[in-house]
């Protein structure tokens, strides 16, 4: 702060004045920047950038030094020349919420619509940190109300988004538009259906929002609501929310709810008369490998048993997926969603449309969960067709030669056959004598721990010689299709 020693300078060596630092700061900078306005009057070269394209005037509006601030505007400095990350005096005071020095840049002509980063404008900004007197500020200097961004973003959007209540009834009261969209046609009520504020929700409808304009892929604020689990916000949508529309859209909220484990919402939707067995439009089906269909089936593949029981509670049908849902639950390995799902009339014996078995698929999908297999039978998965082999004891064909695949040719391959005994085992329990056909009787013979096994199919024996312990445990899904792993 020593004015007389800068005077000395200016006579001994002028260029030093100018001289930058590795930040590309003279001394003008450093004078605005700690606030000492009588060395600011000195050194004044208002306009003079740092590196990072700081003005002296950017720079002593960061640090909220007014009289420098005030010293430099009276000298003309630039009031709308932004930083490299865009940001103006404006929107840096809007920013730290000092609503003094708004009205001092202002008053000095900076211009309250400029585009800072990302197309914000300072009232974007001064709505997101819900300072209700600058906003009154920057209407009031002409502000315009719906200023989009970059991403058509408006200032409404963002107080939406982020909960503001003070500022979005400000901007209400100045006209703001409830349903402008942005570039993906999300709405304020889209936001603030999605981020949980209820409130918000409440007074958007009441001034009119439209709950059923949808986004550009079809969705209405309510499915934002259940996709993120706000079911206060379902139950005030709903109501508002035509059902025409919801049939036009490509997944129903009910779907979401049981894609992203919301139970709440979705007892929610189903008391209010969602359908529980909707089902996905074909043009979403197809996206998945599974060609799923319900929501039953989104429950059962994100591991929500809750949703599920829900779901069946309300008369969800178990059979109507491509995919059964009972596969999905087998290969989560979820015995109480298996019985579930098995209670209510689950085909047990449900096959994979692009796999072509000829035994169960729900056999092969647990094949090192004997627990799991037992299960299944006991409740009258078909164990006979695993013994059905048209080749008996005579040669079979090398592997891949039909398009049907027998249990025998299945329990033969290399990631399988180290589980044989134990499985073949579990399946005689559940099917009295048979005949073994001489692949899986090969099988048999390779070990001699499973002997007793061949010679249980022989002699009609009814207990069970388990080996599990013998076995190490092994995932088997490498070797199955790809469509339950997507």
């Amino acid at each position: 702060g020593d004015v007389k020693a800068l005077h000395d300078l200016e006579t001994s060596a002028p260029h030093s004045l100018l001289r930058e630092n590795k930040d590309g700061w003279i001394p003008l900078h450093d004078a605005a920047y700690c606030g000492q306005a009588g060395c600011l009057e000195t050194l004044l070269r208002v306009d003079k950038r740092t590196l990072h394209e700081q003005t002296a005037l950017l720079l002593a509006v960061s640090c909220e030094h007014v009289s420098c601030v005030r010293c430099l505007l009276e000298a003309g400095a630039d009031t709308d020349i932004s930083s490299k990350n865009k940001e103006t005096p404006l929107y840096k005071a809007c920013e730290l919420e000092n609503a003094d020095m708004v009205s001092l840049v202002l008053t000095h002509g900076a211009t309250v619509n400029q585009r800072c980063g990302q197309g914000w404008t300072a009232l974007h900004e001064a709505v997101s940190r819900n300072n209700t007197e600058i906003c009154e500020i920057l209407i009031r200097a002409g502000a315009a109300i719906n200023p989009p961004n970059t991403y058509s973003i408006t200032p409404l959007t963002v107080a939406a988004q982020q909960g503001q209540m003070r500022a979005l009834c400000c901007l209400i009261g100045k006209g703001a538009d409830v349903n402008m969209q942005t570039c993906d046609g999300v709405t304020a009520l889209h936001e603030a259906s999605k981020n949980g504020h209820k409130e918000i929700v409440a007074l958007l409808l009441t001034k009119h929002a439209d709950a059923n304009k949808p986004t550009n892929t079809g969705l209405l604020p309510l499915h934002f609501a259940a996709q993120y689990g706000h079911h206060e916000i379902v139950s005030l949508l709903v109501s508002v929310t035509s059902r025409t529309r919801l049939r036009h859209s490509c997944v129903s909220p009910l779907h979401l709810a049981a894609e992203h484990n919301r139970h709440t919402v979705a007892a929610v939707l189903l008391k209010t008369g969602a359908d529980v067995n909707a089902t996905l439009a074909h043009s979403h089906s197809i996206q998945y490998a599974d060609r799923r269909a319900t929501a039953l089936y989104f429950a059962i593949a994100n591991c929500s048993r809750e949703t599920a029981e829900v779901l069946l509670n309300t008369g969800a049908s178990v059979n109507l997926d491509p995919v059964s849902p009972l596969l999905m639950a087998v290969r989560q390995g979820c015995v109480s969603t298996v019985s579930l799902l098995l209670d209510r009339g689950a085909d047990v014996d449900a096959r994979i449309p692009s796999y072509a078995t000829t035994f169960p698929a729900v056999i092969a999908l647990c094949m090192n969960n004997l627990p799991l297999l037992k299960c299944l039978l006991d409740n009258g998965c078909d164990a006979v067709s695993c013994f059905s082999c048209a080749h008996g004891s005579g040669p079979h064909p090398a592997s891949g030669e039909s398009h049907i695949r027998t249990f025998c040719e299945w329990i033969s391959t290399p990631v399988m056959c180290k589980w044989a005994g134990p499985i073949i085992d579990l399946l005689l329990e559940h099917v009295g004598h048979i005949q073994l056909c001489s692949k899986l009787t090969e099988l048999l013979d390779s070990r001699e721990e499973w002997l007793p096994v061949k010679r249980k199919s022989c002699e009609h024996q009814t207990k069970s010689y388990h080996l599990l312990t013998l076995l190490p445990y092994t995932s088997l899904y490498q070797s199955m299709p790809h469509i339950l792993f997507s």
